[in-house]
């Protein structure tokens, strides 16, 4: 009697360490998309890898891609198991990825959107006047340097990729949108809202005006890998939401605070991108 009872003791403790092995073996790599330098990426992800790893008891660890494409391949791969994008990036990688959290930064809180400048002595007025002209955008998968003003003339009847010159600023950056701009080596630039003044030290005060404010767009995605457990999922989703206000790791990421988000409030960008929406949009109305 006593050894069939040691023999289940014995069993129980291999079961639950096999258990416990078998979870800790799993580790899930957390990265951030690199429009940054990877030293500042690394400072503003690390925070909340740790937050992650201690709260939900997962194997989370910060990892760094150089680049927009390898970033993006990351996702889709399932090598980057938890990711923070923006709303375009997201949406290529939305087969492979699920948002379960939104940004919330600025004054404008879980979206933001685009604006068009051109030279104040500019003879451009109005989005109409654009049709045919010669654009810097900062890339094609910006949102807020290229989506947000394609959904803006869209709505206008302007095919932007088929009736206007489009070229992207030299390394995607926003402020050489402005210098293009202020020098006339095009009629008008593309840039987020938030960048009106990021190339103040380079032009004269006053050289440069907004032609028009365009379509608002949501605001960066926290997302996870489709294929992982779903325990796992639930286990990071909450643990983002009770991330507190004003906390080292929001501050790190630069952001208030996060929502939760779900994949359809990312159908405006998949509209601008010309992408199929999402499965669990709503259809047309009976």
């Amino acid at each position: 009697m006593l050894r069939a009872k040691l023999f289940i003791f014995l069993l129980t403790c291999g079961v639950l360490f096999a258990n416990i092995n078998q979870a800790m073996a799993v580790s899930y790599q957390l990265s951030m998309l690199p429009r940054y330098s990877t030293e500042e990426i690394y400072k503003r992800i690390t925070p909340l890898a740790d937050y992650l790893k201690k709260k939900t008891g997962l194997d989370i660890r910060p990892t760094m891609t150089s680049t927009f494409d390898w970033y993006t391949k990351a996702l889709i791969g399932g090598k980057v198991a938890i990711g923070f994008e923006n709303p375009y990036i997201y949406v290529l990688a939305s087969k492979a990825h699920e948002a379960v959290a939104m940004a919330i930064k600025g004054k404008n809180g879980d979206k933001f959107r685009g604006i068009i400048v051109t030279r104040k002595d500019s003879p451009l007025h109005s989005l109409i006047d654009l049709r045919g002209k010669k654009i810097s955008i900062v890339s094609y998968t910006s949102a807020g340097g290229y989506l947000s003003q394609k959904l803006s003339l869209l709505d206008k009847g302007i095919d932007i990729t088929k009736e206007c010159q489009l070229e992207e600023a030299p390394e995607n950056k926003q402020e050489n949108v402005v210098f293009s701009v202020y020098t006339g080596d095009v009629d008008a630039g593309f840039i987020r809202e938030s960048a009106l003044h990021k190339a103040d030290q380079f032009v004269p005060s006053g050289s440069i005006r907004v032609l028009a404010y365009t379509a608002w767009l949501p605001n960066w995605a926290l997302s996870v890998k489709r294929s992982m457990a779903a325990a796992d999922k639930k286990k990071i989703a909450r643990a983002i939401q009770e991330i507190p206000e004003n906390s080292p790791i929001l501050r790190a990421l630069r952001i208030k605070k996060f929502r939760p988000a779900k994949d359809s409030d990312y159908d405006v960008i998949r509209r601008a991108a010309g992408l199929p929406l999402s499965s669990s949009s709503p259809g047309p109305a009976d």
